[in-house]
């Protein structure tokens, strides 16, 4: 693993400004880019931990507050250890925020995030590739299709709702995609069921999208995430050398 160094940074969005961590390998010299949606609990200690590992892999890593309509990080106020179920108001303070942000909103702000990537020294001249975590998944996917020049690969752990029956389901923009996906499902999580997987991987393949996706048996919705209950170590590594493979090939 390479050395890495961290800092804090803001991006200026059409809207506002959004907070954001970088992570890159500690030479100062310029590497692949990575942009890194978050899960639905925002910017914390493990996402930041997961940067880093990532950076250390020779990545410059992105990883915006997406949320930062609502507020600089932390936007919630959250224990070190996040356990929805022993706190039900966890719930009561995310759902209104995640809602509010909206396809439109991501589309706009995900734009705002590449052109900073694009202007940083750190971040190797041409396409990025994007790695998302539960409704970070939904946004790699959006962002992969609206800029579908700008992105070279992205992957999703544990998404969920990458296929509903509204007009604006993701799994419909996989016309637009010329990006490797990958895709890493959990075989517990109620949010992407066996059918919905089975018509989001039909939706990529039928419009020629080099895509593999794969069903972590045993894994429940946020396998990824060591701050909560839904972690899984052996899921959370078999990620990590799925992701990893990804960018090797695409980089």
């Amino acid at each position: 693993m390479t050395a890495v160094q961290g800092s804090d940074v803001d991006i200026t969005t059409e809207d506002g400004v959004a907070d954001a961590y970088l992570a890159h390998p500690a030479d100062g010299l310029p590497h692949p880019g990575v942009l890194f949606y978050q899960d639905a609990y925002g910017i914390r200690p493990h996402l930041k931990a997961m940067a880093d590992r990532l950076a250390g892999e020779g990545y410059t890593v992105l990883l915006p507050n997406v949320f930062y309509r609502s507020g600089r990080t932390p936007v919630f106020d959250l224990p070190e250890f996040i356990d929805p179920s022993a706190d039900p108001t966890i719930w009561q303070q995310i759902m209104p925020v995640m809602s509010s942000l909206t396809p439109e909103l991501s589309v706009r702000d995900s734009g705002a995030y590449l052109d900073w990537m694009v202007g940083n020294p750190l971040v190797a001249d041409g396409p990025v590739a994007i790695t998302g975590y539960c409704l970070g998944a939904r946004l790699a996917v959006r962002t992969a299709a609206a800029f579908p020049d700008r992105i070279a690969a992205a992957g999703g752990f544990h998404g969920g709702q990458l296929v509903t029956e509204d007009a604006e389901s993701p799994h419909l923009l996989a016309d637009r995609i010329t990006a490797e996906l990958y895709f890493g499902f959990a075989d517990q999580d109620q949010s992407m069921t066996e059918e919905q997987i089975r018509t989001f991987e039909q939706a990529l393949t039928g419009a020629g999208v080099r895509n593999t996706c794969e069903v972590y048996p045993g894994a429940g919705h946020g396998y990824t995430q060591a701050d909560t209950p839904a972690y899984s170590a052996e899921a959370a590594e078999r990620h990590w050398d799925a992701l990893l493979g990804l960018l090797k090939r695409t980089f």
